[in-house]
Order: C-alpha cells, then sequence, then structure tokens
C-alpha cells in the first residue's frame, strides 16, 4: 500500500508546519512502513536551527519516525490520534541538512493493549542518520475493548 501527502493528511490529524511525511509506502498495516521526508531550507526550524549551518533538529527526525509509525498502527484500526508514549535507544549518527532525501522506516517489534513499540530508523542516502525505538499509544483503545 502506497499513501500520497493528500492520502496521509486523512491519516494523521497534523497539519503544517507538523506534517513531517510527504510520501507514505510501502506499508503492511500494524507492520511496518516507510517513508519519505524531503528536508527544504525553507522549514520555520532552520531559522535558529542553526542560522550559519543548517541542521534538521532531533526532535523533529523523531517526530517524522512517530508518524511514520502513528500511519503504521492508524491503518491496523488504531484511532487516528495516536500519542509519543517513549522513546528508547535513539541515536543520532549524522546530520540531516536542507536538501537532503530522508527515507524513514518502521517496523513494530511489541504491542497490545493500545500501545506498539516500533523500530525506526532514517537514512539519508542509505546512511543511518538516527535509529532507536518509539512506543506508540493508542488513547482510544483506554477507553474501549478493541485491540490494535
Amino acid at each position: 500500500m502506497q499513501l500520497s501527502h493528500d492520502q496521509v493528511r486523512q491519516v494523521l490529524p497534523h497539519r503544517w508546519p507538523m506534517l513531517l511525511l510527504d510520501r507514505v509506502g510501502p506499508v503492511v498495516p500494524g507492520v511496518k512502513g516507510t517513508a519519505t521526508k524531503n528536508v527544504a531550507g525553507t522549514e520555520l526550524w532552520f531559522q535558529g536551527h542553526f542560522p550559519a549551518e543548517a541542521v534538521l533538529p532531533g526532535v523533529v527526525i523523531v517526530e517524522a519516525m512517530a508518524q511514520l509509525s502513528g500511519v503504521v498502527f492508524a491503518l491496523a484500526g488504531a484511532s487516528e490520534i495516536s500519542y509519543l508514549a517513549g522513546v528508547r535507544s535513539m541515536r543520532f549518527r549524522r546530520p540531516i541538512v536542507p536538501g537532503d532525501q530522508v527515507t524513514l522506516t518502521a517496523e513494530r517489534t511489541a504491542g497490545g493493549g493500545g500501545f506498539a513499540e516500533f523500530r525506526v530508523s532514517a537514512r539519508v542516502d542509505g546512511q543511518v542518520a538516527a535509529e532507536g525505538n518509539l512506543t506508540i499509544a493508542d488513547p482510544a483503545s483506554q477507553r474501549t475493548a478493541r485491540k490494535v
């Protein structure tokens, strides 16, 4: 399954400037997915991070990986609004700068009871820029008996 930018907007509640995924796919709902983020020098965080040498902030990279994990989770039946509930073993290996095209991956490694853990990575030109584990929570599952 592939999702265009407009289709991603139907799955996630995020909007500019916080919708970070340009394209998603392939995706296996509830299991794994890939996405693309094109990094533009006009993104608002580059005004201050850093004016003389633009570097994509680590928190933005983590958010992009969390959004992909949220798409994989939502396509398996979780609600469209899932929360980032945990970040473990996150490592940043190289800077991401304007002009880079980032390939994101998320693969579910565990989960149940409205939570899912994903092994995530961000790569530029095949090189790992960031990798780690994220936990995503479906707040709606805490109120209902449905499983994801």
